[in-house]
């Protein structure tokens, strides 16, 4: 099925880093402001992403209150990260694309897997952010790779598999996240393949 493949890209927040903290840290935010139980927010955002749907930013459009910052600091490397990375670029050229703040390198060598990684293609330094086909292209022409020599690694069906089918690159959906929950229904949508961790990943490639 991937045959000929000379990169692979990856998103970073719930692909290569755990934001579970950062939700929940989010979350409770939502819970203060809104003088609400936090298990109450919690279960209002997981319904809207289960309608594929952004949970957090409804969320807070529904209790009619700010949307907090997002805690980067809060972000977790998931712990088969390194170790797939590692593996992967023995025999891959790695790159990302993600939709991030200002600094996506340096918390990425922070997390100590930069040296792993060979191109950085974030939003906040590009202009431009997924699902825009653009920021998919920016990364094709900086990498030299043809759409289907690249594989394109990501939590998000709507920010990752489909702009990047649509692109002409090969997708791998890593259900981490709330990403997991998007309920797929049409055939654009679907990824080549399907992985629930990077440990999995690992042994498709």
């Amino acid at each position: 099925m991937f045959k000929n493949v000379k990169w692979l890209f990856l998103d970073v927040g719930s692909t290569l880093l755990d934001e579970s903290i950062a939700y929940g840290h989010r979350f409770q935010d939502l819970a203060v402001r809104a003088n609400l139980p936090y298990e109450t927010v919690y279960e209002t955002a997981l319904a809207f992403y289960k309608e594929n749907k952004k949970g957090d930013k409804e969320t807070a459009k529904q209790l009619g209150v700010p949307l907090s910052k997002w805690y980067s600091e809060d972000e977790m490397l998931y712990p088969d990260a390194e170790k797939c990375l590692k593996a992967l670029h023995s025999r891959y050229k790695i790159g990302i694309i993600a939709n991030q703040e200002p600094g996506t390198k340096e918390r990425l060598a922070r997390h100590g897997i930069l040296s792993y990684i060979d191109l950085v293609v974030a939003s906040a330094e590009e202009g431009v952010a997924k699902p825009d086909h653009r920021i998919f292209g920016i990364a094709l022409e900086r990498s030299g790779c043809a759409p289907q020599e690249a594989i394109m690694i990501g939590d998000r069906i709507d920010n990752d598999i489909l702009p990047a089918k649509e692109m002409g690159m090969r997708t791998i959906w890593i259900k981490q996240g709330f990403g997991q929950y998007w309920m797929i229904t049409r055939e654009t949508e679907q990824p080549d393949s399907t992985v629930n961790s990077l440990t999995e990943l690992c042994t498709l490639l």
